[in-house]
């Protein structure tokens, strides 16, 4: 029988939640990967971070993780106003990056991450999840066969209810927020569905709380097409998002992290809705994870990179945090 190739091994920057929560577990569904090692400022808590989590090793530094030749790939899974350094640092020792979305704070950091990128020996992807899974794949063909006619304008929430004032979304210095944390989601979703040729902010206004903004809605334009979004810590849970078009709409429960229980609803005049649930894998981030390994295993060509709509979405939420009006 022909040997299974050696698992992708994967460097964790960071202990944050996220990456218990949803990488690791993705993880385990995608196959052929391995967490060989985790980083903190801290070797205590890596290590015990490590032993909690099924991780082979946890050390201290950063640096010491992405230049480590123990690992095929980095998960970076810091604050947002530190992703920058050790993925361009990952880049730079050859690995592949999965960095946490905002890509960096602001849309000059951004375009210093993607230089690097740019002539990168692999690839560099956002942690935005959703293009790689069947719903947005059938949202997508869905729009392209004129299931609603032209898409015309997309509503796009993302809320929950954020109860802990020292939760660092709430620290500005680490580039926290609504608009940077959950706001991104319908600004990156609006380019996957209207495209990079636009994106121009014309109004955004927000709730502010210890210097972030914790409330938002705005209003972005691609030509014709329109983003109107709404984003915050201040209610419960919230992804409900609607393409609205010429001959009618789609609705989704949740297109950022769908689960198989979440709908995708195609709604027209004069006709029954017609009530769909696309999702497959169990974990959101399991179908990029896949991807992934087998772009490392030359299986696959790379797609939904970095280099596709970081730094335009980067220059939209950075115009809209400018928008504020408090």
């Amino acid at each position: 029988m022909p040997q299974s190739p050696d698992p992708i091994r994967w460097g964790i920057v960071g202990t944050a939640n996220i990456a218990r929560a949803q990488f690791l577990p993705g993880l385990r569904e995608a196959g052929g990967g391995r967490a060989a090692l985790v980083a903190s400022r801290d070797r205590a808590r890596a290590e015990a971070y490590a032993s909690a989590h099924g991780i082979d090793q946890g050390i201290e530094g950063y640096a010491a993780l992405v230049e480590s030749p123990h690992i095929d790939a980095v998960y970076v899974a810091l604050p947002n106003a530190l992703h920058a350094e050790p993925t361009i640092r990952a880049l730079r020792a050859g690995k592949a990056v999965l960095c946490e979305k905002p890509l960096s704070v602001g849309a000059a950091q951004t375009r210093d991450v993607l230089d690097v990128a740019a002539t990168a020996a692999a690839p560099l992807w956002e942690a935005f999840v959703f293009p790689f899974q069947a719903q947005h794949q059938r949202l997508v063909r869905l729009l392209a066969d004129g299931a609603i006619g032209d898409p015309a304008e997309l509503y796009s929430a993302f809320h929950f209810l954020l109860s802990n004032p020292a939760n660092i979304r709430m620290d500005a210095a680490l580039g926290g927020g609504a608009l940077a944390d959950v706001g991104c989601y319908p600004i990156r979703l609006a380019f996957e569905l209207f495209g990079a040729g636009g994106g121009e902010a014309h109004a955004c206004s927000a709730l502010t709380e210890h210097g972030v903004d914790t409330d938002a809605a705005g209003i972005v334009t691609f030509g014709a097409r329109r983003l109107l979004l709404t984003c915050g810590f201040k209610r419960s849970f919230d992804t409900f998002s609607s393409v609205l078009g010429s001959a009618g709409q789609i609705q989704l429960t949740n297109p950022f992290h769908p689960s198989p229980a979440d709908t995708l609803t195609i709604m027209r005049p004069r006709r029954d809705p017609v009530i769909e649930r696309p999702t497959v894998d169990e974990r959101s981030f399991t179908a990029a994870i896949r991807h992934i390994h087998a772009v490392l295993r030359g299986e696959a060509a790379p797609v939904h990179t970095a280099a596709d709509y970081a730094l335009p979405a980067a220059r939209v939420l950075e115009e809209l945090q400018r928008l504020i009006v408090i």
